[in-house]
């Protein structure tokens, strides 16, 4: 338990002051945000704030769980271990995009197959890995089901299979981040929301599991604590940015973050075995997508008409002219109405005997 505390409490000191000092670097460089000309006029006066926070955040995160297992003298799992990977790894896709969008002075940074290429090359070989390293029960960091609460023992996946639906759950979750980062704050505080729930879920699901409390409703999880620690370390790192992203913002996180975030939240969600109750952790970057994807459809269905004034979802407000900062607190309060919902069903799943 000390190593959660450590890991939350240390990546927040990094981002809090970290942060500063990559907002006077980027200011320096005149690495500053492009802004596109087809959004709110409202968003024009962001042009330039300075980007790729996201960077800070991963770093935060990496030397909070680091030195947490320092403190502790444990050696790091092979579940945190891949969590971490596929969290840097889709962050360092995201950075590209966001050097070249700065580089070459557009809104628009990598190509989309090649940024498609970057993401599938990163879950692929996190994919592979996870049906790797048994432990001494057995137990890999991924299973071979697909999962709501626990396994669902009837949704058995072959090897192609489960590494396709991993590839697809990793591209889902980090590009809804990446849409849900439109206003300033709003996908920080969602994320360190989802990643505090995380926390609580890996905690529980050690103090329950088949090692500690063998029985009918003990969770097959190979290394929850150690998973607890990273989605605490990933919350403590949001909490410390949010300072300097909140509106009026300082700083976003660009893609660096939001690629990287979203990966976090399916790699969490894989290895503790609740892929499908992160739809429902997740469920505000879950509607943001839909909207999207809505406003896609019913474009093409009617030949030019619009569903909503404009997508992602949190734009059709902006332009029905609700301020910025309403929008974001009541996302926000949606996010966290998604997330006690569901850890309620993940409480109330082990209280009616798992």
């Amino acid at each position: 338990m000390r190593a959660i505390l450590v890991a939350g409490g240390v990546a927040l000191i990094c981002t809090l002051l970290g942060t500063r000092l990559a907002i006077a670097l980027l200011v320096k460089r005149g690495y500053g945000q492009l802004i596109r000309d087809d959004g709110p006029t409202s968003h024009h006066m962001k042009r330039g704030t300075p980007t790729m926070g996201g960077t800070v955040i991963i770093v935060a995160t990496l030397v909070g769980y680091f030195l947490a297992k320092l403190a502790t003298m444990r050696a790091p799992s092979a579940s945190a271990l891949l969590v971490l990977f596929l969290f840097a790894g889709l962050g360092a896709v995201g950075f590209l995009d966001d050097f070249i969008k700065i580089f070459r002075q557009r809104s628009l940074g990598l190509r989309s197959k090649a940024k498609l290429a970057g993401q599938t090359l990163v879950a692929g070989t996190f994919a592979l890995l996870a049906l790797q390293f048994p432990d001494d029960r057995g137990q890999r960091p991924a299973a071979p089901f697909i999962s709501f609460i626990r396994d669902i023992n009837w949704l058995y996946l072959p090897a192609a299979l489960l590494v396709i639906w991993v590839l697809l759950l990793i591209a889902g979750m980090s590009n809804a981040v990446n849409l849900t980062d439109g206003l300033d704050g709003l996908a920080t505080g969602a994320s360190m929301m989802v990643f505090g729930a995380y926390t609580l879920v890996g905690i529980w699901q050690f103090n329950q599991s088949c090692v500690v409390a063998p029985g009918a409703k003990c969770y097959e999880v190979r290394d929850p604590l150690d998973l607890a620690v990273v989605a605490a370390a990933l919350t403590g790192a949001c909490f410390g940015f949010l300072w300097w992203n909140a509106a009026p913002a300082k700083i976003f996180m660009g893609d660096t973050g939001s690629l990287s975030l979203g990966g976090a939240l399916a790699g969490l969600g894989i290895m503790t075995r609740t892929e499908l109750l992160l739809l429902l952790l997740g469920g505000l970057f879950v509607i943001i997508t839909a909207s999207v994807i809505l406003q896609v459809g019913f474009f093409k269905v009617t030949k030019g008409k619009r569903l909503f004034r404009m997508a992602p979802l949190q734009h059709h407000f902006e332009l029905l002219g609700w301020a910025e900062v309403t929008i974001v607190i009541r996302f926000w309060i949606i996010s966290g109405l998604c997330v006690a919902t569901g850890l309620g069903l993940f409480y109330a799943e082990w209280v009616a005997g798992g």
